[in-house]
């Protein structure tokens, strides 16, 4: 579709967003205002990219005029420079514009749950599991997103078995739901005497949560007990019966989580956990694949059902779906992940575009 006319669609829908949106009786409807809201966010947003676009391709245009007709050298560079930026911002644009005109991803606002456990590889597997979790936890740093631990279990010498989280912020969902899958490591690990290289792997799995209207969780179809959390904790977290495991009676999913001091904050966290299970599940039943959404997204943890390899004595990240290479994994252990996030999203954009939905 030609730029011009995909800005003219992007102005018309957003005309009718705001007269839609002056009408005082929508905030009478909190979750229809809230969709438009986000809707007119992002046409407004397409819309400025599409206006953008217009002044690049004329920018572009003049540019190539000033190529073809001059002989000065220096002239000449900063021509060629400034066409590298313009096609670097046209490439930009245009994937905003293509956004704007997709129909919207029901998830891609929300908060989002995501578990992490140890996979192949015992003791060195648990300590990947950890380094993952710190990995993430810088990212959110860099992006604002909130980061609350809702369950987990400690390894020995500062591993991870398991450890669920919820992030919240703008764009969560959007930039986390490529990260489900199986993380292959190839490192030397620190109890290895002989120097050998080993491989490991940690599954994760990311699950947009649950708002109330997609699942009913009934008080007769839920049981729970509460116990006496175990293992590490500091003070206080032993010696009280706040630890909650949640049982949702027709799945038999199992929730359990102990992290906080407080019962009715831990069975909150379980809920809010077996609520996204239930969600992805009905969506997998739904398009009549696995059954488990969890198993769907990070499989049986066996090091051949990977979708990245962090290869630490070559310094290397490899992403196996899209063919990124980063040669500076120890940057994107530091939570540095924005390329990668980056080059997946425009991975998922083309593969929505290949689908027909513009």
């Amino acid at each position: 579709m030609d730029p011009a006319d995909q800005l003219a669609r992007l102005e018309k829908r957003l005309a009718e967003l705001d007269r839609e949106m002056a009408d005082p009786n929508l905030y009478r409807q909190a979750s229809r205002a809230r969709d438009l809201a986000r809707e007119h966010a992002r046409i407004r947003g397409g819309a400025e990219a599409g206006r953008k676009l217009r002044s690049l391709l004329a920018q572009k245009e003049e540019n190539a005029k000033l190529l073809a007709a001059t002989t000065d050298a220096d002239m000449r560079q900063l021509a060629e420079e400034e066409a590298a930026q313009i096609a670097k911002d046209e490439l930009a644009a245009r994937d905003q514009v293509l956004q704007a005109l997709l129909p919207p991803d029901p998830d891609e606002h929300r908060d989002t749950i995501v578990e992490i456990r140890a996979g192949t590889g015992g003791t060195e597997a648990a300590l990947f599991a950890g380094d993952l979790f710190r990995m993430y936890s810088r990212y959110a740093e860099t992006r604002g997103w909130k980061l609350e631990p809702m369950a987990s279990s400690p390894s020995d010498l500062g591993g991870l078995k398991e450890i669920i989280f919820e992030l919240s912020g703008p764009g969560v969902f959007a930039a986390m739901r490529h990260e489900s899958g199986v993380h292959r490591v190839q490192r030397v690990p620190a109890t290895e005497a002989q120097g050998r290289i080993h491989t490991s792997t940690a599954t994760v799995a990311v699950l947009p949560e649950a708002e109330e209207v997609d699942v009913q969780l009934k008080p007769e179809e839920i049981r729970v007990e509460v116990c006496r959390a175990g293992g590490p904790g500091g003070q206080g977290v032993n010696t009280t019966d706040s630890a909650v495991q949640v049982l949702h009676i027709p799945t038999g999913l199992i929730v359990r989580c102990q992290d906080g001091r407080s019962q009715l904050k831990n069975r909150e966290k379980a809920m809010k956990v077996l609520a996204a299970r239930l969600l992805e599940r009905r969506r997998e039943e739904e398009r009549n694949k696995l059954d488990s959404a969890r198993r769907q997204q990070v499989g049986t943890g066996e090091r051949n059902e990977k979708i990245r390899t962090y290869n630490f004595p070559q310094n290397r990240l490899t992403d196996h779906r899209i063919g990124f290479t980063s040669h500076d994994l120890a940057q994107v252990m530091e939570g540095k992940l924005g390329d990668l996030v980056e080059a997946l999203a425009a991975d998922h954009l083309q593969a929505r575009l290949r689908a027909g939905q513009a």
